[in-house]
């Protein structure tokens, strides 16, 4: 996975808060058994917490402070995205974004830009307040996506996946496509608040694996809109690997397995390990977001 080492990278599509604490609000539990049910339903591509019904109690206020700067003036170029994970998401999040314009330009509807926060140990959102043992979630509420970076280190360590660039950015591109779900009115069939193998929870999540296979399969051909030329100039099929490796580890199935010992597909919320490679491999070979269509 390669960038344009020359591309310019656009820092406002994403907001640093690490090291920050958030004022006061609902945390999302965290800790002991409830931390675990938290991981285990939110982690890995939910939305945000209240949808989960996990936010509980009240956070410490305490000062905020921002290493914004830092980023800008770290990330300016795609040099700096084959060299820092942070500036890979930042890249990473102008690629997506990038084609999910064009797309929906093309298809005459309007996309609204998302930016993606990154943080460490809690932030608030306009879908409550969350700890880091959530995973990666987009909040419909603020139309955001939040990530705290170490989960990565998590998806290698307890999940066995095995990391590498492509696994950061199918993240990441999974959860902008809850983004187009949201501006496509899909993403609200997902919170009725049942789950099961069959059911639109687990619908909505590998639907969201395919919109990140089509970014995928149109990464290295859709132009920069300032530059006119790709962002992503190289994918592999080792990169594209990484990716579905990813999806697989962090399967109900898998999770379930490796967390209780035992399958129980009436309490999925995102699908098996099967499910999500398929679902990720159908929306890149297609690159026809039309082809991602779960709910029929």
């Amino acid at each position: 996975m390669q960038f344009d080492d020359d591309a310019d990278l656009d820092t406002s599509e994403v907001r640093d808060v690490r090291g920050s604490r958030v004022p006061g609000g609902k945390a999302t539990i965290g800790g002991g058994v409830a931390g675990l049910i938290a991981l285990i339903l939110g982690l890995f591509f939910g939305v945000g917490p209240d949808e989960l019904g996990l936010s509980s109690g009240d956070s410490d206020p305490a000062a905020t402070a921002s290493p914004q700067a830092q980023v800008d003036q770290a990330c300016k170029r795609g040099s700096d995205a084959n060299e820092r994970d942070d500036c890979r998401i930042v890249a990473v999040v102008n690629s997506v974004q990038d084609y999910w314009r064009a797309e929906f330009r093309r298809r005459q509807w309007r996309y609204p830009d998302a930016q993606t926060v990154m943080f460490t140990g809690r932030v608030d959102t306009a879908c409550g307040s969350a700890t880091s043992a959530v995973g990666p979630f987009y909040c419909p509420g603020d139309r955001k996506v939040y990530l705290d970076l170490g989960f990565f280190d998590d998806l290698r360590t307890t999940f066995g996946a095995g990391g590498g660039p492509f696994a950061q950015a199918y993240v990441v591109a999974h959860e902008y496509g809850h983004h187009v779900q949201n501006l496509m009115g899909t993403l609200r069939r997902a919170q009725d608040g049942r789950p099961g193998a069959n059911s639109n929870a687990v619908r909505a999540e590998l639907q969201a694996d395919c919109y990140a296979g089509v970014w995928a399969h149109h990464a290295t051909t859709t132009p920069d809109e300032v530059t006119g030329r790709p962002l992503l100039t190289t994918l592999t099929a080792a990169d594209i690997e990484d990716g579905l490796d990813a999806a697989a580890a962090v399967g109900d199935d898998r999770i379930q397995e490796k967390l209780q010992g035992r399958v129980a597909p009436e309490s999925w919320t995102h699908g098996s390990a099967a499910q999500r490679r398929q679902w990720f491999y159908n929306g890149f070979r297609t690159g026809d977001m039309a082809r991602c269509n779960t709910f029929a």
